[in-house]
């Protein structure tokens, strides 16, 4: 019997950390897990990322009210990954923004991208039964949309696709601050398995033409100031390329994805094994590379027994 995915037998409760990281920004952070932000406006909240479940939203909603008793007016989400998603009934938010394509991903996989995940990370779903369904959309947008909370401007935009087809990056202009969903990752490993790797690295460059002062990432601690945030995009760069460029080069030889798995590995674990959720990442990121590499470029849908039969493939 094939032995349990890393995440599954990860059950430990994190340590949650609120930091502001501008004037009015908020990260929510808890040691690699899903992070979200806080964007306080005039006379309203904008959330980035709803978390799993609406229990785990509710840690955020507490965080909120510890700085601030404005209504929460609007829920943003960088994309349509469950554990990013699932929790946004609990703000009670009169506006769920996402962009068009992440919408077209929630129709086409929402429910098997949540029965994928709730199965590989049962503790990322405290409260599960509190869920009232998919999570859809009450406005789209496709490029770029400004939205006003007050007199404070919020940019919501779709720089190029890197860790899904939809990614979204909220940028505050007035202290140049951005949330940048999974695109960016602080010492946590970057989940590829619905990403698009040889677009990410531009996308990469495009967040760092901003010259930020303060980035909220995906997963990991918020990056202050310019060099730091540097340093995460050129980690997160290093990550994706280290991943892709050794299994293209088994699967251009028609090799295996066992032998592309181990290849990765050779590549990956000196560098990265260290950070959080690695193990949890690994084979989703090895199989949706195997795919690119061999042409492959709308990822393939993962599902519980999709799940299944590619981590029984890799111990053999």
């Amino acid at each position: 019997m094939a032995k349990a995915f890393a995440s599954q037998g990860d059950l430990a409760d994190k340590k949650i950390t609120f930091s502001e990281i501008g004037e009015g920004l908020y990260a929510f952070t808890a040691e690699g897990d899903p992070n979200s932000g806080v964007i306080i406006g005039d006379d309203s909240v904008m959330i980035v990322e709803a978390q799993a479940t609406p229990r785990l939203a509710q840690k955020v909603i507490d965080c909120v009210r510890r700085v601030t008793d404005k209504p929460i007016s609007h829920v943003v989400l960088t994309h349509y990954h469950a554990v990013r998603v699932l929790g946004a009934s609990a703000f009670n938010a009169p506006q769920v923004i996402m962009s068009e394509d992440t919408r077209n991903m929630v129709a086409e996989r929402g429910q098997e991208d949540w029965d994928s995940e709730f199965q590989r990370f049962p503790r990322l779903f405290q409260g599960h039964e509190s869920i009232p369904g998919l999570t859809w959309p009450t406005t789209t947008f496709r490029a770029k949309m400004t939205v006003w909370l007050g007199r404070r401007r919020v940019d919501l935009i779709q720089l190029g696709r890197a860790h899904t087809a939809g990614d979204t990056v909220i940028h505050v202009p007035d202290q140049n601050v951005m949330f940048t969903g999974d695109i960016v990752e602080a010492h946590s490993a970057c989940y590829c398995g619905d990403g698009h790797f040889n677009e990410w690295g531009a996308t990469l460059e495009a967040i760092r033409a901003y010259d930020l002062a303060a980035i909220a990432p995906g997963r990991g601690d918020a990056v202050i100031g310019q060099q730091a945030v540097n340093g995460a995009l050129d980690r997160t760069k290093d990550f994706v390329q280290s991943t892709y460029q050794p299994v293209a080069r088994v699967a251009a030889r028609n090799g295996t994805l066992k032998e592309a798995w181990d290849a990765c590995r050779a590549a990956c674990d000196p560098k990265f094994k260290d950070y959080a959720i690695y193990e949890h990442c690994l084979p989703f990121n090895v199989a949706r590379a195997y795919d690119e590499a061999r042409g492959i470029h709308h990822p393939r849908i993962w599902t519980a027994q999709r799940d299944l039969d590619m981590w029984a493939a890799l111990q053999g």
